[in-house]
């Protein structure tokens, strides 16, 4: 699969509009992007990455070794239409949680265009029906309202707040 600016990485899945894929170190100057946006931080956290060899790390040794690990990690979703990286979804295995997390997060400039919906749908379906998962879990800020409707709209349903380690407040948690 060939992504934005002839970037390559394995083609997971596809969506009407979009092409989930495995990141690759060239996808750094994504990346450093897509983490400093203020959305990300306030949304998310502060992952501390600030240049392109942190953000490659972030790749190889967060997304690359998950791939390795569980067959699974957060993917570039990019635009179908132009082969713009417009975000990243997946799934995470997040220490504190028994279950796969789906994960998502889309440049401010992708926002309430529905990406976020079709990407984290997909990813739902292609957790049960090709990796076998069970039951898949997902947590945001519970101030985060976007995330909770984009997590209701997908039919995930809101269980109640979590502590999660490694994050310093509670999180919203939802469950398939």
């Amino acid at each position: 699969m060939v992504g934005a600016g002839g970037l390559s990485g394995v083609e997971v899945l596809r969506t009407e509009r979009l092409i989930l894929r495995h990141l690759t170190e060239d996808d750094a100057p994504f990346i450093l992007q897509l983490l400093n946006e203020p959305g990300f931080i306030d949304n998310i956290g502060d992952r501390g990455v600030r240049d392109l060899d942190g953000a490659r790390r972030y790749i190889t040794e967060g997304q690359g070794a998950s791939y390795q690990k569980y067959g699974y990690g957060l993917w570039a979703a990019v635009l179908r239409e132009g082969g713009e990286t417009v975000g990243i979804c997946g799934l995470v295995k997040r220490d504190g949680l028994e279950d796969a997390d789906v994960g998502y997060a889309f440049l401010e400039s992708a926002w309430g265009k529905g990406y976020a919906r079709e990407a984290a749908a997909a990813t739902l379906d292609h957790a049960r029906d090709v990796i076998g998962l069970p039951r898949v879990v997902a947590i945001t800020k519970p101030s985060n309202t976007g995330s909770k409707a984009v997590l209701e709209k997908i039919g995930m349903k809101a269980a109640g707040m979590i502590k999660v380690p490694g994050y310093d407040e509670e999180s919203a948690y939802y469950t398939t």
